[in-house]
């Protein structure tokens, strides 16, 4: 594979270490984030200083954008400064945040209006799967751009997989992220109904995931909400934005998600009562509140 350059704005806690892998695979990686220590992680790791959005950008060929909202991801592309402003027409433009699909399809429509390739390409897989280099991405948008991309989504994860045009992308995500959140809400009760009956939890998970309730959920987070150990892989207050888009995005469509709803419920709950900044296997709490078993 070709190294390239490229520009990586956002490096939270998944952003960081799929920036440190194109590094690894030898691409030139310019890192721009509005928490300069972040940055200075990438350039620990042989990654280049961006002094802004602007100046990332500006001798790429493909930019990649990983930053939390809807919003956050119109300012970094249409803003002053932004990507569209400041980066070379017929870059590779790649929006790997998990934003709402019509802000996606829209956002798609103005870069290519200025001569610009979009892709909307959310991941799944949480930090863990950001550090290995196992992200399930999902991505819409243009074939001959997907083939394009395709050397760079093949550093980040092992699914790369082109679902339909503009906005599908963040689509899939949109379910996944409900998926996800319905496996930590039952394997939150799971939990605690095997705590109330005395089942000692490490032996009970063990064959809970050798069988059919087995899933890469109960491998991730099973470990850490038996352990009570909610260090944030991926935070209940991105989570929260996350089903806000599938409940708002299913109203629009005329489709009933009633368990999801509810999932939707407790994870706001979760939110509001200051635990946004928790993983989202904080989830057992909930849990526990209603069952009077909260400390």
């Amino acid at each position: 594979m070709s190294a390239q350059k490229i520009a990586f704005i956002g490096l939270g806690i998944m952003g960081l270490p799929m920036a440190v892998n194109l590094v690894r695979a030898g691409h030139t990686v310019t890192g721009y984030n509005r928490s300069p220590q972040r940055v200075d992680a990438l350039v620990g790791k042989g990654g280049l200083r961006g002094g802004s959005v602007a100046d990332a950008v500006a001798d790429a060929d493909v930019v990649i954008t990983m930053v939390p909202d809807s919003p956050d991801v119109e300012a970094v592309l249409t803003g002053e400064g932004g990507v569209y402003e400041s980066a070379k027409p017929g870059t590779l433009v790649i929006d790997m945040s998990t934003i709402r699909p019509d802000i996606a399809r829209t956002l798609a429509a103005t870069g290519a209006e200025r001569g610009f390739r979009v892709l909307d390409a959310p991941v799944s897989g949480g930090e863990a799967g950001a550090i290995e280099a196992k992200l399930s991405i999902m991505v819409g948008g243009a074939q001959e751009d997907f083939d394009a991309a395709r050397p760079v989504f093949d550093v980040l994860g092992t699914t790369p997989v082109l679902v339909g045009p503009s906005g599908a992308g963040q689509t899939v995500k949109a379910a996944n992220q409900l998926i996800v959140a319905g496996h930590l809400q039952l394997l939150a009760e799971a939990l605690v109904f095997l705590e109330a009956h005395g089942v000692e939890t490490e032996a009970g998970l063990e064959v809970l995931g050798g069988g059919l309730a087995g899933s890469t959920v109960l491998q991730r987070k099973g470990k850490g909400m038996r352990e009570r150990d909610f260090e944030p892989g991926f935070r209940i207050a991105l989570h929260d934005k996350d089903m806000r888009i599938i409940t708002d995005s299913a109203t629009a469509a005329g489709v009933a998600i009633p368990l999801g709803s509810q999932v939707a419920q407790y994870v706001a709950a979760l939110k509001n009562q200051g635990h946004g900044g928790l993983d989202h296997s904080a989830l057992l709490k909930i849990v526990e509140q209603l069952s009077g078993r909260d400390q």
